[in-house]
């Protein structure tokens, strides 16, 4: 291809091997404007980006460098969005598709992580980690009996959303001993097994979970999915695990629910917004372990998503279909304004 092709990204921090990896082929250009820089300087590169790459967090994202209809007005040879991450709040779907561009996630790049992080929120809150930690520092002396916790062998894990994470979730809870249900609008009850969890509808699993794990995306039908309805169709003395993102419990009903005594506690990594406010009545309850969105921030996630991403951008630049295409509507349009840029039919079209 004659034609070059230019990304643009944020300097926001990501592994090097994204930029190891497109410097292979010199086809491909990478700009890299200065997010809180000169606004001149970063529509300069973007109006005339064939693909961008956007942070998937979007409270770190500046509202103006959201992909919506503004944005990609402003942005008329681009070609393909790249979120930084499995989640793609960062990027309106439907004006993706409206505009002919196509809209790509990295998703299973930080499944492992993601997993470990719900499984170590389990044990911060079943075993009483944090407060053991923090008492032992505060306390000299006390009975041991105070900080009882729970074993997990023998309860029952609810995985709300059962796909890369999900999935992995599920093996971890095998291997703990746990009894694992699922439910999931978009895998067959048939592939819900084969994942290595029995298919149920939301209501019966908080019904029988003692663990409910979140792992969906956040979209408009599971914004605030556990409202105070739904929490208090959970088991007596239950927890809440929420990796995924902030909105999809109701933070002021969980604390309620907490606070009530119906659930036992909660382990949440995602907030609504983000960072929470240090007056937040959730970080006043000791039964809850909070972490700041650092789910899928390790080493390997980080080189894993980087790896993913720059892989789908030279597919796309070769005429080669992404495989974690999140807007599949788009392909015919995709497709003609790819050969009107660059001059050749797309391989896959």
């Amino acid at each position: 291809m004659a034609a070059s092709m230019r990304v643009v990204r944020f300097d926001f921090m990501i592994d090097p091997v994204f930029a190891e990896r497109l410097a292979q082929d010199p086809g491909i250009e990478l700009f890299v404007p200065h997010v809180n820089g000169p606004e001149e300087a970063a529509w300069a590169a973007l109006g005339r980006a064939h693909v961008y790459m956007v942070n998937a967090a979007k409270h770190e994202v500046p509202r103006p460098y959201h992909v919506d209809d503004a944005f990609l007005a402003r942005c008329p040879e681009l070609l393909m969005v790249s979120s930084a991450g499995a989640g793609y709040d960062t990027a309106d779907v439907e004006a993706c598709t409206r505009a002919g561009v196509a809209l790509v996630n990295q998703a299973g790049g930080n499944a492992v992580s993601v997993a470990e992080m719900a499984f170590g929120l389990i044990l911060a809150v079943r075993r009483r980690i944090v407060e053991a930690d923090h008492k032992i520092r505060t306390v000299y002396k006390f009975p041991r009996e105070s900080l009882m916790g729970d074993e997990i062998a023998g309860s029952t894990l609810g995985i709300v959303g059962i796909g890369h994470i999900g999935t992995r979730v599920a093996a971890l809870g095998k291997a703990f001993g746990l009894r694992v249900l699922a439910v999931d609008p978009f895998v067959a009850p048939d592939e819900i097994r084969r994942r290595g969890a029995e298919p149920v509808d939301l209501d019966t699993l908080c019904a029988l979970s003692d663990i409910v794990t979140i792992h969906c995306p956040r979209d408009a039908s599971t914004l605030h999915l556990f409202d105070a309805a739904r929490l208090a169709k959970m088991k007596q003395d239950a927890i809440l695990i929420n990796t995924a993102r902030g909105g999809i419990h109701d933070e002021l009903a969980l604390h309620a629910a907490i606070e009530s005594g119906h659930l036992a506690g909660a382990g949440l990594d995602v907030w609504e917004p983000e960072p929470p406010v240090l007056d937040h009545p959730l970080l006043r309850l000791n039964t809850v372990v909070a972490t700041c969105h650092t789910a899928g921030v390790t080493g390997a996630a980080r080189r894993n998503i980087a790896a993913i991403n720059a892989d789908q951008i030279a597919r796309m630049f070769r005429g080669e279909r992404p495989p974690r295409l999140i807007n599949p509507a788009v392909w015919p349009r995709f497709c003609e304004r790819y050969e009107q840029a660059f001059g050749l039919p797309f391989a896959q079209a």
